[in-house]
């Protein structure tokens, strides 16, 4: 199952087409792409037993398929090689996690105003998104409480990041469109592997990340069961999930995003971000 937000309402898409969930559940569920996670599995029991007859739509008409998550997590450090680009130590037992803040939640394809002065950087992940709540959930459990996975990417100013002890990770991380997400959202059973997918990022055709999701040194039932040992997992909450290596603070000389730039993220099996830099307004 592939579900998506187009234009603000809740759709079900199959290839080129899309089904309005509201008109075709006859009110059952609402349009609101949000309210849907609560009643994941009501959904999917009565997606199991409808038709995708939907119509023609318009791709840049999607949005965030989750566009109010109650609680945004996001996992550092969870590729090895990006760990060592960043000359940090790479994480043996517990997951680093920092939180983007939900004011930051994008689009798959809307512009990204970048802060005049800043290190503005790139971080394709996986992002998974809770679909049942989870509190102290084993991690060979963990897979029944996700909803599906989508296309995150991580935009981080760095200068506003490390200009504190400790860093602001979250704050950095949360500028206006810094989080954008899309452009589906497919459900775990549609892949052969959920653990193991090919995602890239680029800019401006240029390929600056390229990995798979089985080098997480923390797979997502892992993330699952040490988060939710500590933090209730609700529906229509999100992970992300780390990146791996190509960053643009760990270039030498580092590179970070300009004004016209085309930042663009893509993950097997589910799809490809675009997003335009622009210079944000002063």
């Amino acid at each position: 199952m592939r579900v998506a937000n187009l234009g603000g309402r809740l759709v079900l898409v199959d290839g080129s087409r899309a089904l309005d969930v509201a008109t075709a559940s006859g009110g059952q569920f609402d349009a609101d792409p949000q309210r849907i996670y609560p009643r994941w599995d009501e959904f999917r029991e009565w997606f199991s037993g409808v038709e995708l007859h939907g119509s023609p739509y318009a791709p840049g008409s999607l949005r965030s398929p989750v566009p109010a998550p109650g609680q945004v997590f996001a996992i550092g450090l969870n590729y090895r090689a990006h760990a060592d680009e960043t000359g940090l130590a790479r994480p043996e037992t517990v997951p680093p996690v920092f939180t983007k803040f939900p004011a930051c939640i994008a689009g798959p394809y809307d512009d990204i105003a970048i802060p005049s002065g800043g290190h503005v950087d790139w971080e394709v992940e996986l992002v998974a998104v809770i679909g049942r709540t989870a509190w102290r959930v084993a991690a060979a459990d963990a897979w029944s409480h996700v909803a599906g996975l989508t296309v995150g990417q991580d935009v981080s100013e760095r200068i506003l990041q490390m200009a504190a002890s400790p860093p602001q990770f979250s704050l950095g991380k949360s500028y206006p469109g810094f989080g954008p997400l899309g452009p589906v959202l497919v459900t775990p059973d549609e892949f052969e592997d959920p653990d193991d997918l090919g995602l890239e990022c680029s800019i401006d055709g240029e390929v600056v990340q390229s990995g798979r999701t089985s080098q997480m040194i923390f797979p997502i039932g892992a993330l699952i069961e040490a988060l939710s040992a500590v933090v209730e997992l609700r529906p229509g909450d999100v992970v992300f999930t780390g990146t791996p290596a190509g960053v643009g603070m760990g270039r030498v000389p580092a590179r970070y995003l300009a004004a016209g730039e085309l930042l663009v993220s893509s993950i097997e099996g589910i799809g490809t971000l675009r997003n335009r830099m622009v210079a944000a307004r002063t």
